[in-house]
């Protein structure tokens, strides 16, 4: 059982844990039940929430429009909804997440 990835009939539920200010945007493994995702933009006016957005949208090939940040618009624990998901959706973010998992860094 994956506790940050949740499939519903609406798409794909995401609990992420975010860290503005890095020096890129990279997946980083697991924080507790979250996906920990480092972002290259500060906390500051909504603008690690669009780099989020943008980050995800990129890696799922998907519109930026299909992702949304659910909860925690103003901290780093956040819940996202992915609108209508294709079918490989969740199999590329399991395919992120244990890169990240087997990386040195």
């Amino acid at each position: 059982m994956v506790d940050w990835l949740r499939t519903t009939a609406n798409g794909i539920i995401l609990t992420i844990h975010a860290q503005p200010g890095a020096k890129r945007s990279e997946v980083a493994g697991l924080h507790g039940d979250a996906l920990k995702i480092r972002l290259a933009a500060p906390a500051v006016d909504g603008l690690a929430n669009a780099a989020l957005i943008h980050f995800l949208a990129e890696k799922l090939a998907l519109p930026r429009a299909a992702i949304t940040v659910t909860k925690g618009r103003s901290s780093r624990h956040k819940v996202l909804q992915v609108h209508d998901a294709p079918a490989d959706s969740r199999q590329r973010l399991l395919a992120i997440a244990a890169r990240s998992e087997n990386s040195d860094g």
